[in-house]
């Protein structure tokens, strides 16, 4: 009933013919509208009944308190603290021997890019940064392509009748679920919408098989610096364009045992649900007819579960996405190497940054604490029409919130950690021998605080509470 609007139909299909049975029907009409809308409009009402002459006399309308919101904006002069006040209390913390290789920074969001840090200690050093070098593949992500964007897996016809080319796209998200059921992605693609579509464009016609094409990506499946018991320690899948469910084999599990060929897994799957017999692997044909698309949640989207959740997959997936718009090689090295062009082209400093994978899984990954606070910096950076876009706001947005969600919803729990509890919010990044905090805090004085923490060469289990101390002390301290 395209163009039909609620007041056509009711004349179309009621068809009242009296005036004051169509009084009584808008009068019915507007209290349910008015019910919907909520209390302010419903205690209008009888004024309404007033001006439609059912009531004599109006009723003086009540007047409604202002509520006073629970959320407001951080004060815009809210003071800065002092460099000598957060040194007073941050660096006996960070001057202990149990953090290792130690680098950290602290900077002011609304400070211009380039501005004396607040508190650093060898903020320059280049260290392994774990899952907090994925900071640099999403601020690239979301510098390189529009926030609406998203990743297509296609379905094209085959060289041969009954044939059909599954192409891989680089959408991690992909699910053979059924619709009302998601894995931990969200809004994925669905691979019974590209088998819908697929039958649809071939009404009729019996499908014998159907060939892998992963050909969007090159080189191999694991990183340097990847451990391969991490597959099935369900870190990281083999990285192909063509996957389900990040290739785990439990869809409803973030870190889960995935499968060792993903791509053959997707294929079987789509081979399955059409009534194919064979599953081959191989490329589609030039100018293959499409028969069908699905496409990931925006991009914008995944970036926030990419930062909630430390999602190694998706991370790799969208490096990828980065290095084939920067026309790049789309394999480790190429979209390393394009993650941190993408960076640089904005004017981000990546001198001592060496990225060989965009998950920050790899231990020979190396980047300055100034770069990831940098990235931070401009994401939390005030907005508006005199201020600079918000193109990196997702960063901050999908951060997880200490001690609430994602990857910090076991930290900052006990001891003096536990002021950082929902006050926290951080990237994290844990490797052997590694971790590292990156995020934003807010102080007691209102003011909005970006920190990189990063260490090397000690035990996660020592060192992890001790960068949650550093971080919930920020959140306690004016130090003006």
């Amino acid at each position: 009933m395209g163009g039909v609007g609620l007041g056509r139909r009711i004349g179309d299909t009621l068809r009242l013919p009296t005036r004051p049975g169509r009084v009584v029907l808008v009068v019915l009409v507007v209290l349910a509208l008015a019910a919907a809308g909520g209390g302010a409009v419903a205690l209008q009402a009888p004024n309404v009944l007033s001006d439609l002459g059912l009531r004599a006399a109006a009723v003086p309308e009540k007047t409604l308190d202002v509520p006073a919101p629970d959320l407001v904006a951080l004060p815009a002069a809210a003071p800065t603290p002092s460099s000598a006040g957060l040194g007073s209390v941050l660096d006996p913390l960070a001057g202990s021997t149990a953090l290792g290789e130690f680098s950290g920074i602290v900077v002011d969001p609304a400070a211009p890019r380039g501005a004396a840090p607040l508190w650093q200690q060898s903020p320059a050093r280049p260290l392994v940064p774990g899952s907090t070098g994925k900071l640099l593949t999403a601020a690239a992500t979301l510098l390189t392509l529009d926030p609406t964007d998203r990743l297509a897996t296609r379905a094209v016809a085959g060289a041969e009748p009954g044939q059909v080319v599954l192409v891989g796209g680089g959408d991690p998200t992909l699910t053979a679920l059924p619709e009302g059921r998601t894995g931990t992605y969200p809004d994925p693609a669905r691979l019974d919408e590209l088998v819908a579509e697929v039958k649809q464009a071939l009404p009729g016609q019996a499908i014998t098989s159907v060939v892998v094409d992963t050909s969007a990506w090159t080189g191999p499946e694991l990183a340097e610096g990847w451990d391969s018991a991490d597959v099935a320690g369900g870190f990281v899948a083999p990285m192909t364009p063509l996957m389900l469910d990040g290739g785990r084999r439990d869809t409803g599990v973030q870190d889960t045992p995935r499968v060792a060929d993903p791509a053959r897994a997707a294929g079987q799957a789509f081979a399955d649900k059409l009534g194919a017999a064979r599953v081959t692997e191989g490329t589609a044909p030039p100018n293959a007819k499409e028969l069908g698309r699905v496409v990931s949640a925006p991009v914008s989207i995944l970036v926030e579960h990419l930062m909630t959740t430390s999602d190694n997959v998706l991370a790799e997936s969208l490096a990828r996405t980065v290095a084939l718009n920067r026309q790049a090689d789309p394999s480790f090295t190429g979209s390393a190497e394009a993650v941190l062009a993408a960076l640089a082209q904005s004017g981000f400093d990546v001198s001592g940054a060496r990225m060989v994978d965009g998950s920050g899984l790899s231990t020979a990954d190396a980047v300055p604490a100034t770069l990831l606070a940098s990235v931070l910096q401009s994401a939390a950076a005030p907005s508006g029409p005199d201020q600079g876009p918000e193109f990196l706001r997702p960063i901050v947005t999908g951060l997880p919130v200490a001690g609430g969600d994602g990857t910090l919803d076991d930290r900052f729990g006990t001891g003096a950690a536990a002021a950082g509890r929902g006050v926290v919010r951080a990237k994290t990044g844990t490797l052997t021998g590694v971790s590292s905090l990156a995020g934003v805090v807010t102080d007691v004085d209102g003011r909005l605080l970006v920190f990189a923490l990063m260490s090397n060469g000690q035990s996660p289990a020592t060192v992890r509470p001790r960068l949650d101390t550093i971080a919930a002390t920020l959140s306690r301290c004016g130090c003006r």
